[in-house]
């Protein structure tokens, strides 16, 4: 597994947190920045991971920001992106499960390292159920599609 990581300023301590646990567990990633706590905008960093993950250069994205919120909604922007913000490992499991959700958003602001490190090994060891949900996740597309004229 290969995972796209990014944040803005505002998620660089806990960006930097999860890295670490990736590279305990021997999880191969690519950091898209940023890399020190200077202002910059979080669409900017949203791109870089959520093309890499559309693309499927990388299976999985990480996005962090000061709430999560914002870099959530830039990296939906882009084709094929389900990324989900979470805060707690229930909605973790359950978007991967029931959403095929390939990027992981979260908020430096608002979960703790211990709480998203537990959120992080969630989302990357649960797999997509399939099934009734796959209709689902083609209706998504869909509307990808008929937006992305």
């Amino acid at each position: 597994m290969k995972i796209a990581i990014g944040c803005d300023h505002g998620g660089l301590r806990l960006k930097n947190e999860v890295i670490k646990y990736l590279q305990e567990k021997g999880i191969e990633y690519v950091d898209y920045g940023t890399y020190s706590e200077e202002s910059c905008d979080y669409p900017d960093i949203a791109i870089k991971v959520a093309e890499a993950v559309a693309s499927k250069e990388q299976e999985k994205g990480i996005l962090i920001c000061g709430t999560g919120i914002g870099i959530s909604i830039a990296a939906n922007k882009v084709p094929g992106v389900r990324a989900a913000l979470c805060s707690d490992t229930f909605s973790a499991h359950a978007t991967r499960e029931h959403n095929d959700a390939n990027i992981l958003t979260m908020g430096e602001r608002t979960v703790g390292i211990g709480l998203a490190l537990d959120i992080v090994d969630t989302f990357l060891n649960t797999e997509f159920e399939g099934g009734r949900h796959i209709q689902r996740i083609n209706k998504i597309s869909e509307i990808e599609k008929k937006y992305s004229k």
